[in-house]
């Protein structure tokens, strides 16, 4: 049996033993596992807090049916099921939320993990209400490594091929000048250099973090690892970088070009694997947090790099309806959610049109999870609204804007705010058809954007922290949970 064979067989048995443990287990305690990923900037860290205050703070959520009809009688966070996974840091992150210096939270670099327990009152049917209880498993990873997961599929020669060509055109050709330079005169076959890999790595990994600042916002950027390497920061694993093919340079053991080949398996093996087979196979929901203003205003290029990187990310998963069978040994996502996120942004009469923009940038990828089963739907999503709507005046025309705390340092023209006082904003409008998205005969005008401080924290009347505004969030918890719950 050759190696390769054997691995994906071990894999599979793994993968089959965690399922049918999760699947007894659920005898006990019914449980479903949400994943919510997200790539650079989509707010995973708000969600996830916002998402969890309002199932255990009772927070006004009139689409979500069993809070509206008052059947969930309590949620509270337990002891999460996995000791070896980081537990996510709830109270930290909403504190930062809603503390005095009222900031967003840091974006969390790694897997991490919180467990709800729901008691609710079943809705009256054919033999009466009951009570119930669902164990809900959130877990939060970082996009970027899902994007990780096409890796399994290709060798080391293809992806450098593949690689070597994309960085080359469009917007990553000056990010990656400086790394393309390096290779010019590189002689692969020499032996291996642990200073020649690590310039090369380093310059590889700048050009992919300049590609994913704001002001070119690709998204369809792996290795997902480079960007956030987590406690693999300077390891070996992290060591490597696409080269030009070189036939003798690859059949020398001891050369540049073999040792780059062997880190690029290693990483496969021992890093993209794991993650796909303790964690992302065992999801049974998932959520997508896309940040499609920002790639609006960063260019029509973003805009396809954005779609490609959403059909790699649903490619990766294995989607569609559960069987007894496929629950027992490989259980299928049967719901996946694409959500727009910072829909406060934008005036309220826009939430529909970002909607449609993102129903368009994910067409393929939705095309392929319904043709498996799976139930899909898209969101226009703020988990924390930051902002309240205004009219504004201006020349005899009457203005729709949002209003808000920008934070400190934030400019607008020549005015630069001191995070205390508040501002009036008008963002423009999306275009009502979305297909000007990808058509470049028509003009794609850009978002106003101001970066918002939190909104003040209200004290409830019964004392302690209100609810926190939000915009379909109700919408979202009713779509992932509301069938679990009657």
């Amino acid at each position: 049996m050759a190696r390769d064979t054997l691995s994906d067989w071990t894999d599979t048995a793994r993968l089959a033993s965690a399922s049918l443990f999760d699947y007894l287990a659920s005898f006990s305690m019914p449980t479903l596992r949400i994943g919510v990923t997200g790539l650079s900037r989509a707010g995973k860290t708000v969600f996830i807090t916002a998402l969890v205050h309002a199932l255990v703070g009772g927070g006004r959520l009139p689409v979500f049916r069993a809070a509206a009809e008052g059947r969930i009688a309590r949620a509270r966070i337990v002891e999460q099921p996995d000791p070896n996974v980081a537990r996510f840091a709830y109270e930290d992150h909403l504190a930062t939320l809603t503390g005095p210096e009222r900031d967003w939270p840091q974006s969390t670099r790694q897997i991490s993990q919180i467990r709800i327990e729901i008691d609710y009152e079943r809705p009256a049917g054919w033999f009466g209400s009951g009570k119930g209880q669902l164990a809900l498993d959130i877990v939060d990873y970082p996009g970027e490594w899902l994007l990780d997961l096409p890796l399994l599929d290709v060798d080391y020669a293809a992806w450098s091929r593949q690689t070597l060509a994309s960085i080359g055109e469009g917007a990553r050709a000056v990010p990656f000048a400086p790394f393309r330079e390096r290779l010019v005169g590189l002689d692969a076959g020499a032996p291996a250099d642990e200073m020649v890999a690590r310039a090369l790595a380093e310059a590889f990994t700048a050009g992919l973090v300049t590609c994913r600042n704001a002001e070119i916002g690709l998204s369809s950027l792996p290795p997902g690892r480079f960007l956030m390497p987590g406690d693999l920061a300077g390891s070996p694993a992290l060591t490597f970088a696409p080269l030009p093919p070189d036939t003798a340079a690859e059949q020398r053991p001891t050369s540049l070009h073999a040792m780059m080949a062997r880190r690029f398996d290693f990483y496969k093996l021992h890093v993209v694997k794991p993650f796909f087979r303790e964690h992302f196979a065992r999801l049974d929901r998932q959520v997508v947090l896309v940040d499609v203003l920002s790639a609006i205003n960063a260019g029509r290029e973003a805009l396809g790099d954005l779609e490609l990187a959403l059909t790699d990310v649903l490619a990766a998963y294995r989607v569609g309806q559960n069987s007894i069978l496929s629950t027992l040994f490989a259980p299928r996502i049967d719901k996946v959610l694409f959500a727009a996120t910072k829909a406060d942004h934008i005036h309220h009469a826009n939430h529909d049109r970002l909607e449609a923009m993102l129903r368009l940038i994910t067409r393929r990828a939705l095309a392929r999870a319904q043709g498996a089963g799976s139930a899909l739907d898209v969101a226009a999503l703020a988990a924390v609204r930051a902002t309240r709507e205004v009219e504004v005046k201006r020349k005899g025309e009457t203005l729709d804007c949002i209003a808000g705390i920008p934070i400190k340092g934030e400019r607008l023209g020549a005015d630069v705010f001191d995070g205390v006082r508040e501002a009036a904003l008008y963002p423009g409008d999306l275009p009502d058809n979305p297909a000007v998205l990808f058509d470049p005969a028509r003009p794609l005008d850009p978002i106003r954007f101001l970066r918002f401080r939190p909104p003040v924290p209200q004290i409830a009347r019964e004392g302690g922290l209100a609810p926190l505004a939000h915009i379909r969030l109700d919408a979202v918890l009713e779509f992932l949970l509301g069938d679990k719950l009657n």
